[in-house]
């Protein structure tokens, strides 16, 4: 327990960070939800002026774009974007940073099998992945409701919400998959930057191909808000990918780490 409670100390200060910029993101682009709402024809001309493969590209659908759960999704991609990246983070430096803080020797010789520190830090990223979402189910809802301007599904919201957190489970899993494989990580950030704009990118170009399997490319195709809203359910495929992804990475990270040899100060 020690180690979890130290563990959340150390992401106390960056958890608070990124769960208010998602909340700030919310805030910005939901104030302009009013003024577009009452020239939503004019927003939908301009789009229809755009490529097909540029509005699939931005994840805008012109028939819902005006309506506030649609509004709400088109600005969600680049929510889960930044959620993606806190994950991402946390995943590559939960053991990186004891190799390259030169601890991990340390943390090692104490009477803790290596499989119950991995899973204190474990616990710990989860831990900080749960408050996020929480507090940006919160805030989000608040957010939306004082900014509608008709009725909307709280249940296809929260939905839509949801996805972030299962987005950024796989992104963690990833980012602790590369931080047992990799010797030793001199920039974390880097690396996360770097995985996660691109399976972005990756997601991008696949949207404007209209090819279902290339989804499977990127994490960020696996929840498509717009089936969300038609359907008021996920695409089981994807998700059981996303499961297959986080349960492969996180048992093949445990693996290695209880078998490896540890760099020594």
């Amino acid at each position: 327990m020690n180690i979890y409670f130290h563990e959340l100390k150390a992401y106390k200060n960056s958890t608070l960070i990124w769960t208010f910029s998602l909340i700030a993101l919310v805030i910005l682009f939901m104030s302009m939800f009013p003024s577009i709402s009452r020239d939503v024809e004019v927003f939908k001309e301009l789009m229809e002026g755009f490529p097909e493969a540029v509005r699939k590209a931005l994840g805008l659908e012109i028939e819902s774009f005006g309506t506030i759960l649609g509004f709400y999704s088109y600005i969600f991609l680049y929510v889960t974007l930044f959620g993606a990246i806190q994950a991402m983070n946390i995943g590559t430096s939960i053991i990186s940073k004891e190799v390259r803080d030169k601890t991990a020797d340390f943390l090692l010789t104490k009477p803790v099998s290596r499989s119950k520190i991995l899973t204190s830090k474990l616990m710990a990223a989860l831990t900080t992945l749960i408050f996020t979402n929480v507090v940006y189910v919160v805030a989000a809802s608040v957010i939306v409701s004082q900014v509608k301007t008709e009725a909307y599904s709280m249940k296809i919201f929260l939905m839509i919400t949801l996805t972030l957190f299962f987005v950024q489970l796989i992104f963690l899993a990833l980012g602790i998959i590369i931080s047992v494989i990799v010797p030793k990580i001199k920039s974390v950030l880097t690396v996360s930057l770097g995985t996660v704009f691109t399976f972005y990118i990756i997601g991008l170009l696949t949207s404007t191909t209209g090819d279902e399997s290339k989804r499977y490319l990127s994490p960020f195709q696996y929840f498509d808000t717009g089936y969300i809203i038609k359907n008021s359910s996920f695409e089981t495929s994807f998700l059981l990918v996303g499961v297959g992804i986080v349960s492969v990475s996180l048992v093949t990270s445990y693996i290695i780490y209880t078998k490896k040899d540890i760099q020594a100060v």
